[in-house]
């Protein structure tokens, strides 16, 4: 099942039968209750889109009633200021204009203000990027629910798609839990589990686990070819796309005895087998079966597939070893 449906259930049960206690004068307009949603890269309007979808059902309990998303920002090549994506997509749904909010910070007197005004009953966040004060928490009769990309307690706090990958994990998934001030440590109200695949790599859960953003540094990125293969091959699946992970090898030219040093951004790879490094010398980097081979700790090999210079096009390994014309390849 996926985080979409996994919300529709959510609120269309849990919401529900939570709601039958909160009294009619909250909402005498509308049968429906009134939901804020806080998000704000395009992930998380994969969130809204299911909370919009959801709450136009017939027997919808909720309405979305307001929109909080991080304030515009100089995007792009023109540095134009953009909206986030969140307020872009609600912008293009029709949503009306003056109910997406994009407070500086979400303890802010004005934004709290205006909250407080719609009188929500619940308020989601999936990624919105901002620290949530107790005045805010405080607001929401039925409390704050939070989308968090881990089966709590599993992989409290940043970046936990990225984390799970890299530890290998073999399953993971996505929990629902009430915010406290504590990080990540409300109570949990629904877990849905993914198995992860040798072969998913981290956009591809980023699109379903809202990790965007996540505080991973540029300098994590380098590969130490003195760890284990499988080390490393899950270190590229854990920071594809962002930041990606990167080499640093020398190009070695037999013919007038020149080396220089190549830095080049490992897009995908695989585990090979122990065998493809036998033979060799220890720093050497061999080209078989359409993959570059470099030997790594505990004599094992990984097998990188695709590799991007700076400034260039993604290549296939055999693009890119054609390209050295005879010199030769040697891990640092």
């Amino acid at each position: 099942m996926n985080s979409s449906l996994m919300l529709r259930r959510f609120f269309c049960f849990n919401v529900a039968s939570s709601s039958s206690s909160i009294t009619a004068s909250s909402s005498a307009a509308s049968n429906k209750k009134s939901l804020v949603f806080l998000g704000s890269p395009q992930v998380s309007a994969t969130v809204l889109d299911a909370l919009f979808n959801a709450s136009a059902a017939p027997s919808a309990s909720f309405e979305v009633a307001a929109i909080v998303t991080q304030p515009p920002a100089r995007r792009d090549r023109g540095k134009k200021m953009m909206p986030s994506a969140v307020a872009q997509y609600a912008l293009d749904r029709g949503f009306p204009s003056d109910l997406i909010f994009t407070p500086e910070r979400a303890g802010e007197e004005a934004f709290l203000s205006s909250l407080r005004a719609l009188q929500p009953e619940l308020c989601v966040t999936a990624a919105y990027g901002n620290i949530l004060p107790t005045k805010f928490l405080n607001i929401p009769s039925l409390g704050t629910v939070n989308i968090h990309p881990s089966l709590l307690p599993l992989y409290r706090g940043a970046a936990p798609v990225q984390r799970a990958l890299q530890d290998g994990a073999k399953e993971t998934g996505v929990s629902l839990a009430f915010t406290v001030r504590a990080l990540d440590a409300g109570p949990v109200i629904a877990r849905e589990r993914l198995e992860v695949d040798d072969q998913i790599k981290a956009p591809d859960l980023l699109a379903l686990l809202f990790a965007e953003g996540a505080p991973i540094t540029p300098e994590e990125s380098w590969l130490s070819f003195d760890q284990k293969a499988l080390v490393l091959h899950n270190k590229v699946r854990a920071f594809a796309g962002w930041p990606g992970t990167r080499a640093k090898v020398l190009v070695v030219d037999n013919k007038n005895s020149k080396e220089s040093t190549l830095e080049l951004k490992i897009i995908t790879s695989r585990v090979g087998p122990d065998d493809h490094i036998q033979g060799n010398d220890v720093n050497d980097i061999s080209f078989i079966k359409g993959a570059l081979v470099f030997p790594c700790g505990g004599c094992t090999a990984l097998e990188v597939l695709e590799v991007q210079l700076p400034g260039k096009k993604v290549t296939t390994a055999a693009a890119f070893w054609n390209g050295l014309r005879g010199q030769k390849l040697k891990t640092l």
